[in-house]
């Protein structure tokens, strides 16, 4: 199945958080998750925001390449895999102009009885951004709308092909920032045989003014910024984990 036009939400030509480099990030439109702390509440919907076509936005990659020579194409959203006969298209031509690609996602979407358009994907993709909300389903549920288990299925998955990942946490005191719940991470984690790097990101507050203006509820209000020891204690606690119970 064929996609001429991807609804987009944005694009961003020198993203420098989004993967190896300098990037150039992607926006897709349209999410399934409706996580607590997100910062793109505008991406949720699938309403239509800028139609563009695989050429376009190389198009438009080609304009600022020399910037992005140790760097590459970075999909986010929202929820990319939601077009993702579009991207597969998109990562294919990528793959033929020599285009590093990263797949920020949730795996939210991953079916591990039906894997026939994700097989086709991975064969162009070169990195995947894995944001694993929390490890614990339930409060999965609570935090974002949906369970984990499509996501963890999608980790292992990704595991099992050889596809490297960089494992994205965010950092929300009384949520995801628990002791017991980051052993927990670290322990899956541990299972897993291709990641390359662990990004844990701070939680922020800074969307709120975004909500109000598209009058949404932001229920993290008295959430606090975790500090950078309590940044720092939970990487060493999830890395500690993860060398303990790592499989022989």
């Amino acid at each position: 199945m064929t996609q001429d036009y991807a609804n987009i939400h944005s694009i961003e030509t020198m993203g420098t958080v989004d993967g190896p480099g300098v990037r150039f990030v992607v926006f897709f439109q349209g999410c399934p998750l409706r996580c607590l702390y997100c910062h793109n509440p505008d991406t949720w919907d699938n309403t239509i925001k800028k139609k563009m076509s695989v050429d376009g936005i190389l198009n438009k990659f080609d304009k600022v390449k020399e910037f992005l020579r140790s760097g590459g194409l970075t999909v986010t959203g929202g929820e990319p895999l939601l077009q993702i006969d579009f991207l597969v298209q998109l990562f294919k031509k990528c793959k033929e102009k020599n285009i590093h690609t990263a797949l920020d996602t949730s795996g939210i979407l991953f079916n591990k009885n039906d894997t026939k358009k994700i097989d086709e994907l991975i064969k162009y993709t070169n990195l995947v951004l894995l944001d694993i909300k929390h490890i614990d389903s339930e409060i999965h549920h609570k935090l974002t709308g949906q369970k984990n288990e499509n996501v963890l299925d999608f980790a292992r998955y990704l595991s099992k092909n050889n596809v490297p990942v960089w494992i994205r946490h965010v950092l929300v005191p009384g949520i995801t920032l628990n002791k017991s719940q980051l052993v927990r991470l670290g322990e899956f984690l541990s299972t897993l045989d291709n990641i390359e790097a662990l990004d844990l990101l701070p939680y922020h507050n800074m969307a709120i003014k975004k909500y109000e203006a598209l009058n949404k509820e932001y229920h993290l209000k008295d959430t606090p910024i975790p500090t950078t020891k309590e940044i720092e204690d939970a990487r060493t606690l999830i890395l500690d984990t993860m060398r303990a119970t790592k499989p022989l």
